[in-house]
């Protein structure tokens, strides 16, 4: 055997060394994924987000029956609750994150005021939002980083596992001042959601936080959709040019 021929039968099994890996890999995502429901889609909320008669985003209550915070945090967040309504009952809403256009992070971007679409692919789940054109990234069998490599950011750290039928994600790291509804959070609140079909074009999402420092009860409820097709996901920046934010924290419109 010349050079030449060493050279070819080398380029050769190269190649079919590649093509070995690569159709295990397929292989391997192929497995990984079969069985699993498709949650691929656009999904909006089911019933709708707003309640009858609500047309600000300010005027939507928490889910459920609220927070079962402990004290002095439950007398305080009822506190703040009652000023930010009554500032909006005397049209001078208090600033927000919406205000200051920041992500809603989690578990805000999960209630899905505007459509949200989420893509299923190996290893991954993708939520991307309309509103702010938000993105979070749950990722399928990742461990956690260590606490100190866990920088709190607006979505945290997702990792997920399927169960059976059903997507289980628990997330870790958000930072203090992203909170729902303002809800206060400390570095040891986890959200734990489970993602399930409930018909073809239905999903349920279960969804529980708990906080030992600042939660006597973890806070459950659940957020319903409808699989929408036919919605095509807008562009929306976030453009509070009109907005005057005062001094004393309220909101109100600036004329040019």
């Amino acid at each position: 055997m010349d050079f030449k021929d060493i050279a070819r039968f080398a380029l050769a099994l190269t190649i079919c060394t590649e093509w070995v890996a690569d159709t295990a890999l397929a292989d391997t995502a192929t497995a990984r994924t079969k069985g699993e429901p498709n949650i691929t889609g656009v999904w909006e909320r089911y019933p709708s987000a707003f309640p009858e008669g609500v047309t600000a985003f300010d005027d939507i209550p928490p889910p459920g029956n609220g927070p079962d915070l402990k004290e002095p945090y439950a007398s305080q967040w009822k506190a703040q609750e009652a000023k930010r309504q009554a500032a909006l009952d005397a049209g001078t809403p208090l600033v927000d994150a919406s205000t200051r256009c920041l992500p809603e992070g989690m578990p805000t971007i999960m209630q899905a005021i505007y459509p949200i679409q989420i893509l299923q692919t190996p290893g991954q789940i993708t939520v991307l939002a309309e509103l702010f054109m938000q993105t979070r990234r749950v990722y399928i069998d990742q461990p956690f980083p260590a606490p100190d490599d866990l920088a709190p950011s607006y979505y945290g750290f997702s990792s997920a596992h399927w169960h059976g039928d059903t997507l289980v994600v628990k997330t870790r790291g958000i930072r203090k001042d992203v909170q729902f509804f303002e809800i206060p959070h400390s570095d040891a609140m986890t959200i734990a959601e489970h993602y399930r079909l409930i018909k073809p074009n239905r999903l349920r999402v279960d969804i529980s936080i708990e906080d030992p420092v600042y939660l006597n009860t973890p806070y459950r409820f659940t957020y319903e959709y409808k699989r929408n097709d036919k919605y095509r996901i807008s562009e929306y920046v976030c453009d509070h040019r009109l907005d005057v934010i005062n001094s004393d924290g309220t909101v109100s419109l600036g004329v040019k």
